[in-house]
């Protein structure tokens, strides 16, 4: 594989069609941007003024069960509403075109603790996660297209509460990302009578230059198009569609992989990494499942520090992804971190 040098270039991303200028030069520049200094109090066990805590009250009113294990319950302010409270019909203007929006939004409390992060919980807790993870998906996917794990992490990634949690939000119809990746993965596997991402981490790790870790079941590494400075990609090394069908050594090997890594996030700044993460795999359709693979995106926007973060303004707003660090560079720092707090 022919590999892009250090001057100016740009990167195809093969899922999306869409190209991210890399631009590793600016690296160099000095800095004078903002760099606010995170706080470091420490977060107690339980807090009673949390929403998200057990016996706790939450902004709707509804008083949480005194839960041991993950809890699970409907977004008390919704994005996404159910059929019954949606108009039937949409407007087809060309110029105003627009169409209902049905579905449900939940929130999973990763563990009873609000002072643990996902790769701060045990093995056995993530686990228990990750079935969490199955089984909204398991009874969703019987009513909606798509079903959207994902997790922000952190003040700068939007969380609106710091009690380490998730979200699932299911909606009768395609979002415009998971579209594009629909599209690309079947047209590749019409040509090619193969998965896209089967293919690409079959090439990534014979590279290994982009390989940050994996064990058994589950790679991660740096995509060669990412965009966001140590942006993930966590990929199965056996042929999985959804997460629905995951057996239990690659669930147990999930969750290795997710605290490795996410630890490791951790360990890059010496600070709770924020980050966006979600889960993409097979959509509930009747076209097949056979050019998906799951996958999960993790997109961090620490860049230089812990108070250093990459924004998304500019060029990247107006033209084009633009990054800094090359993808290389960005696994390699990752890949000589601990997977671990001692």
């Amino acid at each position: 594989m022919e590999r892009p040098g250090d001057r100016p270039h740009r990167r195809f991303n093969p899922l999306t069609g869409e190209w991210v200028l890399v631009s590793a030069q600016r690296t160099d520049r000095p800095w004078r941007g903002q760099e606010d200094h995170l706080p470091r109090a420490k977060v107690p066990e339980h807090d009673p003024g949390c929403y998200l805590c057990p016996g706790s009250v939450r902004a709707g009113g509804v008083r949480n069960p005194d839960y041991q294990g993950t809890f699970v319950f409907t977004n008390d302010f919704p994005a996404l509403v159910p059929a019954d409270d949606q108009p039937e019909q949409g407007g087809r203007d060309r110029l105003f075109e627009w169409r209902p929006a049905q579905g449900t939004c939940r929130v999973i409390c990763y563990s009873p603790r609000h002072d643990l992060t996902l790769p701060e919980l045990m093995l056995p807790e993530i686990e228990a996660v990750i079935q969490t993870w199955i089984d909204e998906i398991t009874d969703l996917g019987k009513r909606y297209t798509w079903v959207q794990i994902f997790e922000n992490k952190g003040e700068q990634m939007g969380a609106s509460n710091p009690h380490p949690h998730g979200q699932i939000w299911a909606s009768d119809f395609l979002p415009t990302e998971i579209g594009k990746e629909d599209k690309a993965q079947r047209n590749y596997y019409e040509e090619y009578h193969s998965a896209l991402l089967d293919h690409y981490l079959e090439a990534e790790r014979s590279d290994g230059s982009r390989v940050v870790c994996d064990n058994d079941t589950w790679a991660v590494l740096v995509p060669f198009w990412a965009v966001w400075p140590f942006e993930t990609l966590i990929l199965p090394k056996e042929r999985l569609p959804r997460m629905t069908e995951m057996g239990t050594q690659q669930i147990a090997g999930l969750a290795d992989i997710l605290k490795t890594t996410l630890t490791k996030y951790d360990r890059l700044f010496e600070v709770s990494f924020p980050y966006s993460m979600g889960w993409h795999g097979a959509p509930f359709t009747d076209h097949g499942t056979e050019p998906w693979t799951l996958h999960a995106h993790v997109y961090p926007p620490l860049l230089r520090s812990a108070t250093v973060r990459k924004f998304m303004v500019g060029y990247e707003m107006l033209a084009e992804a633009q990054r800094d660090l090359t993808p290389e560079t960005a696994a390699e720092q990752l890949r000589a971190l601990p997977a671990s707090y001692e």
